[in-house]
């Protein structure tokens, strides 16, 4: 059998996994790349739009601000109620007894195969997870894991590799290490290629030896400062012997920011939870999902598509866009409303986090690039339902907009019109009240940052000894930045990706540090 043989038909194309408008040639070239420049421009004519507007027409700019200001409310409220929705479905899949739960069926014939890909991270964090993987109420001799080593991070990764092997290679069924080569043609230094490398490696050196079989096999890929709760394979199990299409199916677990929250400062709290604030709400609204960062899926479904993208800053959302393309739109993911805990990104100064933060917000908005992908592939694919296309194009187009620009158009651009107007605005009763209209309806939409602040506590890890219990009071309160953040750590760097993209200034894959002080 040839390399592309074994792939699913669409799957075979040669643009099946294009990453950037250069790889093409001819007219796709040139369509490819006027997907890239599209986001950046639509973003970038809103914002200009609207101050144009509040020069050129201020009544229309003011009372574009105000609608969409309650657009802005009746949109927090929304998700809002899927928030919370979503929390009661989190804390009722904690209290279920899984084990129990899947006792009713025979799922002894299968296997998990985690895959751990892992660069300069310090030992702690690697031997936390694996200890977090050898506690998880399951039989462990059906576990097969993959630490995932990257040649360039040099002797020190492979010294950390071995220690690890040795010390928890007993404690599973098979602990494989493995070592993705640097500088491979082709490929893109991240996440995906190591990943990519390892499952294949993982395939010839344990699965097809043992006779294992791929559609018996669920392959979960975790951020390396993954750290299990005991339940996870269990509810994993049950979600795939229940679900219609467990073959065509990923499943997404709940990621909380939270194994080093109490260590980090404000801006990073708020930051890491609203992140797993917004996983809960995507949760609850699964015709959106995608993979994100660690999830889980059938080897079948992989090995028919060749596994992840290799070119690819975010390869963990972008796997789903190659399973659904590959399968002609028959392609799901399914939330499990269970969590993994993460870490909040925390560097060794105030300063330093903010820029960890910074860059880490921008490599994730730069997903944008899955909206070329999806929009190409549905001119190419119409095997897929035209509503289907529909749908996800405009549901992507709209969701890459309002991440740039509500925000600032929100928080900043909407006081425009009172210092752009002209003499003949500012003498109407609307320039008086337009501020105290917007600053009301920002108030009333602020409501919803209690519910999250209220969440934000049930959420927490134990205190440690040496926090005082005052720091509650901080952590509600702490929510006030919410307004801040969401400009500095979404908006900006969501708008710096898709300008990079748009200039064809593309990205490469930028590694997060980890500095854990304590777990």
């Amino acid at each position: 059998m040839t390399q592309k043989e074994h792939l699913l038909p669409y799957a075979q194309r040669e643009d099946f996994k294009v990453g950037r408008a250069p790889e093409l040639s001819g007219k796709d070239r040139r369509f490819y790349r006027l997907l890239e420049i599209i986001p950046g421009a639509a973003s970038w004519a809103t914002l200009i739009g609207v101050l144009v507007l509040s020069n050129y027409a201020p009544f229309v700019a003011a009372y574009f601000v105000i609608g969409f200001a309650i657009y802005w409310v009746l949109k927090t409220a929304f998700l809002s109620y899927h928030l919370r929705y979503n929390w009661k479905r989190l804390r009722h899949h904690m209290k279920i007894d899984w084990a129990a739960m899947v006792e009713r069926f025979e799922f002894g014939h299968i296997y998990h195969l985690v895959i751990l890909p892992f660069y300069e991270e310090p030992e702690e964090v690697i031997d936390a997870t694996l200890q977090s993987l050898a506690d998880v109420r399951y039989d462990k001799k059906s576990i097969i894991v993959v630490l995932a080593a990257e040649e360039r991070a040099g002797d020190s990764a492979q010294a950390i590799a071995q220690a690890m092997k040795e010390k928890w290679g007993a404690a599973f069924g098979k602990f494989l290490v493995t070592t993705h080569p640097q500088d491979v043609p082709g490929e893109m230094a991240g996440k995906g290629s190591n990943a990519t490398y390892a499952a294949e490696q993982a395939r010839q050196l344990v699965l097809d030896p043992h006779g294992i079989r791929y559609n018996h096999t669920l392959v979960s890929i975790f951020d390396i400062d993954t750290v299990l709760y005991p339940d996870y394979f269990n509810c994993l199990v049950w979600h795939f012997m229940t679900v219609e299409y467990p073959l065509k199916t990923s499943f997404q677990p709940v990621p909380i920011f939270n194994n080093n929250i109490w260590d980090a400062p404000a801006v990073a709290r708020v930051v890491a939870m609203s992140s797993t604030f917004w996983e809960m709400i995507q949760q609850e609204r699964p015709e959106r999902m995608a993979t994100f960062s660690s999830h889980s899926v059938s080897f079948q479904a992989l090995y028919e598509i060749g596994y992840w993208q290799s070119n690819m800053v975010n390869e963990d959302s972008r796997i789903f866009w190659n399973l659904l393309m590959a399968n002609n739109g028959d392609y799901r993911t399914v939330p499990l409303s269970y969590p993994v805990s993460m870490d909040a990104n925390v560097a060794g100064s105030f300063w330093g986090t903010v820029k960890n933060i910074y860059k880490q917000h921008r490599r994730w908005t730069y997903g944008v690039e899955n909206f070329c992908y999806i929009i190409y592939h549905f001119t190419k694919n119409k095997k897929i339902p035209l509503r289907k296309r529909l749908m996800i194009g405009f549901q992507q187009a709209e969701g890459y907009w309002s991440l740039v620009t509500n925000p600032i158009m929100l928080f900043i651009l909407g006081w425009a019109p009172i210092f752009l107007g002209t003499r003949e605005f500012h003498q109407t009763v609307l320039s008086y009240n337009l501020p105290i209209m917007i600053r009301d309806l920002l108030i009333l939409a602020m409501f919803g940052l209690v519910i999250s602040s209220v969440i934000s506590l049930t959420m927490l890890p134990p205190r440690p000894k040496e926090k005082s219990r005052l720091k509650y009071i901080v952590l509600a309160v702490q929510w006030i930045l919410v307004p801040v953040t969401m400009i500095i750590f979404s908006a900006i760097p969501g708008l710096d990706s898709q300008t990079r993209l748009m200039l064809g200034k593309y990205m490469g894959f930028w590694v997060t540090p980890k500095n854990r002080v304590n777990t």
